[in-house]
């Protein structure tokens, strides 16, 4: 992989691109890497050929780069197809392992700010698997009280799901203290960390979990490929049956480009946190927020947590206007809502109204998100042109 990338063409083209939590250019070093495998190495890595050895090594070494970007141990990694199937994979997963030695219904504890593929992934094991399950609140910052879970759990509870961080606001839940009550109940837990993994140092020996979502495309790998870790000892009945790849946890043929594309993705993402890319991205976010403060004085809101969120994550309101038509009317900049427009029926944010957010103030978020290639200039110039817009609704 060459050393210094150049910016992906694309982001020259277009707009400035402030929706990176939605996904990611995909790095050109990844793409670099992934070639080979797509041409000769196109082999089946079960195969006892020659074909088959290349193929088999370099999912390998994929494995073990994911691994180490989060401290597990290569075989605790799962590949998945998205991040929505590595969450289905755990939640549904554990409750339909636990209901074939269980004589109590399975129960389960999420909380209402999680991402949809949590909350649908629990409501299947509802509908389907008999599970009872619990949606925790969370206060006006997006977090979960300690004690709220604390009350929650029961002697039946098999699984806790909580995310690391959220989509919308950044918000990083209080993982470690939350997974040390579960398992002081005797119950698993698993994180959503697919807008964490990559932006933040994440150790799930240190945050205690038993299962972690991570996801290609949220940190500059292709689409269609993501992983579960799953700590040594946990039991899952697989998603997916079939055959015995992923030590029997995820049958299909892998993946094999899409993951050596996210095993460079990761080994990059760890040069990035050694080089300081926590505090550029703060420094840049914190930085777009003041421009906006002072284009608009007293009209810009934050929403999230203002110290424990992610580092290139920032989520405002802007009073007197409606963020969809904001984004809409600045040509300049490509970023998004946490609001749903359909039809012309426009519902604030499902986060930030589980936030206490008011109706008007959630209509008038604006999640602005940097990336890898953002730069001071981007952030100038983005601040000013959707300030101008705000000024001129």
């Amino acid at each position: 992989m060459s050393p210094s990338p150049p910016r992906p063409a694309a982001l020259d083209r277009g707009p400035i691109y402030l929706d990176h939590n939605a996904t990611t250019p995909v790095d050109p070093r990844v793409i670099e890497a992934m070639l080979p495998v797509l041409g000769d190495g196109f082999g089946n890595p079960s195969s006892d050929h020659a074909y088959g050895g290349p193929a088999k090594a370099a999912l390998a070494q994929a494995r073990a780069r994911v691994a180490a970007l989060i401290d597990a141990a290569p075989e605790e990694i799962v590949f998945a197809g998205s991040g929505s199937e590595a969450d289905a994979t755990a939640i549904r997963g554990v409750v339909a392992a636990a209901r074939r030695t269980a004589d109590a219904r399975p129960h389960v504890i999420t909380q209402a700010t999680e991402h949809p593929a949590v909350l649908a992934a629990c409501a299947y094991a509802e509908r389907h698997h008999g599970a009872d399950v619990t949606v925790l609140p969370v206060d006006t910052m997006g977090l979960v009280a300690p004690s709220s879970l604390a009350a929650a759990l029961r002697p039946e509870t098999v699984l806790v799901s909580i995310m690391h961080a959220n989509n919308e606001t950044g918000t990083i839940q209080p993982v470690a203290e939350l997974s040390r009550l579960t398992h002081e109940a005797g119950a698993l837990f698993h994180t959503d960390a697919a807008q964490s993994v990559g932006k933040v140092p994440v150790s799930v020996r240190d945050l205690g979990v038993d299962l972690l979502t991570l996801v290609g495309h949220k940190m500059y790998a292709p689409k269609g490929i993501a992983a579960l870790y799953v700590r040594d000892g946990v039991t899952l009945e697989p998603l997916i049956g079939g055959g015995s790849q992923e030590r029997g946890r995820r049958a299909g043929t892998e993946n094999v480009p899409h993951a050596v594309a996210l095993g460079a993705a990761a080994e990059l993402a760890q040069a990035d946190l050694e080089a300081g890319s926590v505090a550029r991205l703060t420094t840049l976010r914190d930085r777009l927020q003041t421009e906006l403060e002072e284009h608009l004085p007293g009209r810009v809101h934050l929403n999230g947590h203002p110290e424990h969120r992610l580092p290139q994550t920032l989520n405002v309101s802007i009073d007197g206007v409606i963020g969809h038509d904001v984004l809409q009317t600045c040509a300049g900049v490509a970023a998004s809502t946490g609001s749903a427009c359909h039809s012309g029926d426009r519902t604030p944010s499902p986060v930030l109204t589980a936030m206490g957010v008011a109706a008007e103030r959630g209509l008038a978020a604006l999640r602005l998100t940097l990336g890898r290639w953002t730069t001071e200039d981007d952030i100038v110039t983005a601040a000013r042109a959707l300030a101008s817009v705000a000024d001129h609704p």
